[in-house]
């Protein structure tokens, strides 16, 4: 998709966190918390993704790296709005989340 202001494109965080201590649980929620506040959908159970214009892109993955918990594994990947588009739900189906945000990008 492309606006006036430039093209949109969606960053994944996928995370594969430790969960077996206390301090571990309480790194793990303060990072799901993080990445909702910052606009993030969950896609799936560690997998979460926002939409933002290209140019901000940067800046948003930034705000991630400053959060990441002390242990476990963090993904970041970035894809345009028309590979979005094209990804296919081969079982269950798209969430009322992910609606929203495909009608919030048509807006802009």
């Amino acid at each position: 998709m492309r606006t006036d202001e430039g093209r949109f494109v969606w960053i994944f965080v996928m995370f594969d966190l430790p969960v077996v201590t206390k301090t571990e649980r309480r790194a793990a929620t303060k990072f799901r918390e993080f990445l909702l506040d910052d606009g993030f959908l969950m896609i799936q159970f560690s997998i979460y993704a926002r939409a933002c214009q290209e140019e901000a892109a940067d800046k948003h993955i930034a705000r991630v790296t400053k959060q990441l918990p002390p242990a476990g594994s963090v993904r970041i990947l970035q894809i345009t709005d028309a590979q979005y588009a094209r990804m296919k739900v081969l079982i269950g189906r798209v969430t009322e989340n992910e609606k929203l945000a495909s009608k919030q990008l048509i807006l802009l």
